[in-house]
């Protein structure tokens, strides 16, 4: 549905601004603007991070409609990362010749070429068909030669967003989620997932299925959005898109999260595989296994991830979704299977349970 322009431009800090910077990106594809009413502007859903809205306007030639994507940026998110560093990310993996291009950069946002394919589903991610192209664009990200240093950065990246979240949580939250045991688990996660499969790679770090999209007429994939792309394990990313497949963002309730959707093992097995032999060599089942193994423990990495994710950006994002209900779902999941993943004990006090059940709490 089209809204009006003005609408879009709320937390904008400037609507000239704004307008001057479309009227240049149509003037650099050859085209004038002369009136904004003449903007169809359409908010696409299913972002968390930033507000996202696609814009077209009539081409000079009158028979095309250009479109190009405007992505605000959330309030807060510095927190997570660093923006220049991110543009940097951006830009250089457009050079790769992976995603969009970027057209123009303004004070809270930026305007992106408008890809040409259908963002993905949540069933998607479960396409016999679809799910193997997917496999095969993640190995060929995973081996893009990008700036920085090449090892995990997830556990510093873990450890600076606990230090915000301990400051800005409430001295309840803080409780409640037990920030207090979570450099302990860091710790722990770091020392037992650096012994196993260790292969590092560039990582897109979000792969939810709206940061994935197909062409419908060459079936080729494209990953999107790149704000926690950075060099760490693979199993590491591997892990994290099959998280996400717990979730679907388009529903009544976004930030509900069903984990009798996470694949079992078959399927997780055959996603490898397809990963492994997207460069030609057929892995024995071995080295498939090792991977499946490796990327199951990095479950636990990836629910303490978004978990803090989600407390923190319950105190700084204005975005309309349930982020601190997220949160708990993910540091629930985290203590629900650590047991099972990691040799070492859970031990937990009973008065401190989620919904009466499961606990939230670390080891005291």
């Amino acid at each position: 549905m089209a809204i009006k322009t003005i609408e879009l431009l709320k937390g904008c800090a400037s609507q000239e601004e704004l307008m001057e910077v479309i009227a240049t990106v149509a003037s650099d594809l050859g085209d004038v603007i002369d009136d904004v009413n003449n903007l169809e502007v359409i908010p696409l859903k299913g972002a968390m991070t930033n507000e996202v809205f696609q814009i077209n306007w009539p081409a000079t030639n009158g028979s095309d409609l250009r479109k190009v994507l405007v992505r605000l940026y959330g309030e807060g998110v510095d927190i997570f990362f660093n923006r220049e560093e991110e543009i940097q990310t951006f830009e250089c993996i457009s050079k790769h010749g992976q995603g969009p291009r970027l057209l123009a950069r303004f004070t809270t946002g930026r305007v992106e070429e408008f890809i040409h394919a259908r963002t993905l589903s949540a069933h998607d991610l479960r396409d016999p068909e679809i799910s193997p192209l997917i496999a095969s664009k993640m190995r060929e990200f995973h081996k893009l030669h990008m700036p920085g240093t090449k090892k995990a950065h997830i556990w510093q990246r873990m450890r600076k967003w606990l230090v915000e979240a301990k400051h800005l949580c409430s001295a309840k939250d803080a409780k409640k989620f037990g920030l207090e045991n979570l450099d302990d688990e860091i710790n722990i996660l770091e020392k037992d997932l650096c012994e196993g499969y260790q292969e590092i790679g560039f990582c897109h770090n979000d792969l939810q299925y709206g940061n994935i999209m197909i062409d419908e007429k060459t079936k080729s994939i494209t990953l999107i959005d790149y704000e926690y792309a950075s060099y760490n394990p693979i199993a590491y990313d591997l892990a994290n898109h099959f998280s996400e497949m717990a979730a679907d963002y388009h529903t009544d309730t976004p930030h509900v999260l069903d984990y009798s959707k996470y694949p079992e093992l078959e399927e997780r097995q055959r996603f490898i595989r397809a990963y492994l032999s997207s460069e030609g060599k057929k892995p024995n089942n071995a080295k498939v296994n090792q991977v499946v193994t490796a990327v199951e423990k990095y479950t636990l990495a990836n629910h303490l991830f978004w978990g803090l994710w989600g407390l923190i950006s319950s105190y700084v994002n204005k975005i309309e979704f349930d982020y601190k209900e997220y949160a708990r779902q993910r540091f629930q999941q985290y203590w629900l299977r650590k047991p099972t993943l990691l040799d070492t004990p859970t031990i937990v006090s009973q008065n401190e349970t989620v919904n009466g059940s499961l606990p939230l709490a670390s080891c005291v």
